[in-house]
């Protein structure tokens, strides 16, 4: 058999070492690690990454929460900015939207006089002066009508209302998963790449997804049992709060009329 020359010897060897090559190089862009560029937390167990989660919540000195919220038959639509002393946003009912303000202490309240308009008197009550009574209270109505009212703290309503801007109430009562921690998919939310723990395998007990970039804060949190989900973005970006000008304040005294 004739020899090849070596030039032709080294194109046979040359060309399979270079198919070879690029073929892994294609292989291992397929197979590329989920976690380059991260901050290494979709690497964790489930139940590490909820601990993440939890502990940056805990810590974080702002966010805000945008989102429904089923509790105790009602439904709440949110959208908040919440930092330690206090918060701004609206909260969306059945029948009604109002927009709460706190800073530190002092809590107001704004709505449309349709949110205060009511009637308190039972079916059948009618009386001579029911007309009257009526006008009185749509007067009322009006007065308050796109005001900051003054939630007294001795009104049976300011600890509900003071609830919606408690920004570690809501956090430990929004972002809790039940039952076993079960890693999930990887996902996005807002742009930023997300691992999701669910509690259960099927999710159940609800679902987090907690940031991949940056500190492993939760972005979205679904509720256990339907009751909700939740969207925190903005967290550690600080607000003003703004004390509301005495032309658009009232002062009600020591109870909201019942609406």
């Amino acid at each position: 058999m004739t020899d090849l020359p070596p030039a032709s010897r080294i194109r046979r060897v040359v060309l399979p070492v270079a198919f070879c090559t690029g073929l892994t190089a294609v292989l291992s862009g397929c197979a590329a690690d989920p976690d380059e560029g991260t901050n290494g937390v979709g690497k964790l167990s489930a139940t590490v990454i909820e601990q993440k989660a939890q502990s940056a919540a805990d810590t974080a000195k702002a966010v805000r929460l945008a989102g429904t919220l089923v509790s105790k038959g009602g439904t709440y639509k949110l959208n908040m900015r919440l930092k330690q002393d206090g918060a701004s946003g609206s909260v969306t009912t059945k029948n009604s939207t109002f927009e709460l303000l706190r800073i530190g202490e002092a809590l107001y309240l704004k709505a449309d006089a349709g949110f205060w308009a009511h009637d308190d008197k039972p079916s059948g009550s009618e009386t001579p002066d029911a007309d009257s009574d009526g006008d009185a209270d749509s007067e009322a109505a009006d007065k308050l009508d796109d005001k900051y009212v003054k939630v007294p703290q001795d009104d049976p309503s300011y600890k509900q209302l003071r609830g919606f801007t408690d920004m570690d109430l809501l956090l430990d009562g929004l972002i809790g998963l039940h039952g076993e921690a079960v890693k999930g998919d990887r996902d996005k939310i807002g742009g930023i790449r997300t691992v999701k723990v669910k509690g259960g395998e099927s999710g159940e007990g609800g679902t987090l997804d907690v940031a991949l970039e940056g500190t492993p804060f939760p972005l979205r949190f679904a509720r256990a049992g339907g009751a909700g989900v939740v969207v925190l973005s903005e967290w550690d970006k600080d607000f003003a709060l703004e004390e509301p000008s005495a032309g658009q304040t009232l002062d009600y005294g020591k109870q909201l009329p019942r609406t």
